[in-house]
């Protein structure tokens, strides 16, 4: 494997530029010198200069105040680092009750998050423009001098990419939803829109723990569940971006019938929704909310603790068939009680190791790297990916709402 290998993010080395290749190095290693940027990418000193000048000037790259002196004689090398000051990427993320609004820095850290609870659940419209221009006042209250690059947009359900259509996002009932082309009307920015789970796989690699793996399965389990696969570096779509539905794998609990029609859907059985319905039946919470038996989890309810372990267990068995399809080097699970939970983890990965016949061990099997501001770096990890993959084609930054 080459040095460029090495040194570029998954699969950037396929799909991008020297510059977004150089503006990986950067993200991964910095701060770091020029002269360590050429020997870990491979480029010429020459072209090293060139691709960081252009950075700078896009506000992407700054150098970092105070020389780091060279080991041995010479002039002293300034490292250059991500530019976390000036530009901010926006993000919702549309969930079945509420959309997570969120402002990022370049290195996928979320500096402002707010949930807004859908007022009109029934019109999508209404629920994307009040998100939107929530969104707005937040950056002029709390970002003002931050210019965003883009606003992201991270659904689950099946969303075509290509068009910036939410085709189908079944617990919410909404279809054919021209996301992208309503937003960039209402907001002024260019709008990017994706799934979930897809976006979750990239912010793994941009910015997670399992960043420096080629091959990735991503399983998200909310009140909609889907997955991403990555090989070689690269999210497989598939036509019209369908790729990763597996809410309707018979991998669920056989008596309960799915809105589709069936029974033994996963989704139907391990869903936010279900579950949360699943422990309040139970007498465990007061009201059907899956925020509510973690919290209850978390402050230390044994029934709670054991109806989330419960469900971690059920999305192992599910994520060992994906595991043994694709045969990745890493599964992510992102699921509220792996996220906040180590008897959750080892409820999986147990599982997983069990059922898998291929076998896994502890640190294939991994915990979203965003804990609870996952939701908001799913939606700025969209236009994030972005930036990273082509850097050069920013231009004309605007800000929000204008």
């Amino acid at each position: 494997m080459s040095e460029l290998t090495i040194a570029a993010l998954p699969g950037e080395h396929r799909r991008g530029s020297a510059a977004s290749v150089l503006l990986g190095a950067v993200l991964r290693q910095g701060p770091v010198a020029r002269s360590t940027i050429a020997r870990l990418t491979g480029l010429s000193p020459a072209a090293v200069t060139r691709h960081c000048v252009a950075l700078a000037d896009l506000g992407l790259l700054t150098e970092v105040v105070g020389p780091v002196p060279y080991q041995g004689v010479g002039r002293p090398h300034i490292p250059l680092d991500i530019d976390t000051g000036r530009h901010i990427v926006a993000g919702i993320h549309i969930a079945h009750e509420y959309c997570t609004l969120a402002l990022l820095d370049l290195r996928g850290r979320v500096r402002v998050q707010l949930r807004v609870p859908h007022q009109n659940p029934d019109d999508p419209r209404q629920v994307l423009t009040d998100a939107a221009d929530r969104l707005v006042r937040l950056h002029g209250e709390l970002l003002p001098g931050r210019i965003p690059l883009g606003l992201g947009v991270a659904a689950g359900g099946w969303v075509d990419t290509e068009h910036g259509v939410l085709v189908e996002h079944a617990s919410l009932g909404w279809r054919g939803v021209a996301v992208r082309e309503l937003l960039t009307a209402r907001t002024g920015l260019p709008v990017l829109v994706d799934s979930h789970a897809r976006a979750l796989a990239r912010a793994e690699q941009l910015f997670g723990a399992a960043g420096h793996r080629e091959s990735m399965v991503h399983l998200f389990v909310g009140n909609v569940v889907d997955a991403a696969i990555v090989t070689g570096g690269a999210t497989h779509r598939g036509a019209r971006s369908a790729a990763g539905e597996v809410a309707h794998l018979a991998l669920g609990d056989a008596t309960v019938r799915c809105p589709c029609g069936r029974y033994g859907c996963l989704e139907a059985t391990v869903s936010d929704r279900a579950w949360a319905w699943r422990a309040y039946r139970a007498g465990v919470i007061d009201r059907p909310s899956i925020a509510d038996l973690g919290d209850a989890a978390v402050g230390g309810s044994p029934a709670a603790v054991q109806l989330l372990v419960e469900r971690a267990t059920l999305v192992g068995r599910a994520a060992a068939v994906l595991v043994d399809i694709v045969n990745p080097e890493v599964l992510v699970v992102t699921e509220l009680g792996v996220i906040r939970l180590a008897e959750c983890v080892a409820a999986l990965r147990a599982e997983v190791a069990a059922t898998s016949r291929l076998g896994t061990s502890a640190d294939t099997t991994v915990p979203s790297s965003f804990g609870e501001d996952v939701l908001g770096v799913a939606a700025g990890a969209v236009q994030l990916d972005a930036i990273y993959t082509d850097p050069l084609s920013i231009h004309n930054p605007i800000r929000l709402g204008v």
